[in-house]
């Protein structure tokens, strides 16, 4: 296991998770390559409109977490796809929970993620 960041505010896994997934657009961004999305323009198509700006950055530092990866496009050139690692599919039970919750707590919520295999 790689040495613990400096920057970290603590040691505290929740902290710690938290800072790299706690932001409103990163579970989003896992959500949708769940939902079979690969690519740039499909992510800032997504209903949320993320900006590409914000998007760029969070697919870079999901990239450098190890939780995603890029090829470059076989149809597109110069313009990667992405999926996600074996750690990256880790986060599938805790996108469900999320989801779970906001059925069961916030009203007028309805599921719409369905995961791709």
């Amino acid at each position: 296991m790689p040495p613990a960041p400096k920057n970290r505010r603590s040691p505290c896994p929740v902290a710690c998770t938290l800072d790299l997934l706690g932001d409103k657009w990163t579970l989003l961004l896992i959500r949708d390559l769940f939902a079979g999305k690969s690519r740039f323009n499909d992510f800032a198509q997504s209903p949320e409109r993320i900006a590409t700006n914000i998007l760029t950055d969070r697919l870079a530092r999901l990239e450098a977490h190890g939780l995603i990866s890029s090829i470059p496009s076989p149809s597109h050139a110069g313009r990667p796809t992405y999926s996600l690692t074996p750690k990256g599919q880790s986060l599938l039970p805790v996108l469900k929970a999320v989801a779970d919750w906001g059925l069961q707590n916030i009203p007028a919520t309805k599921a719409v993620f369905t995961p791709k295999p």
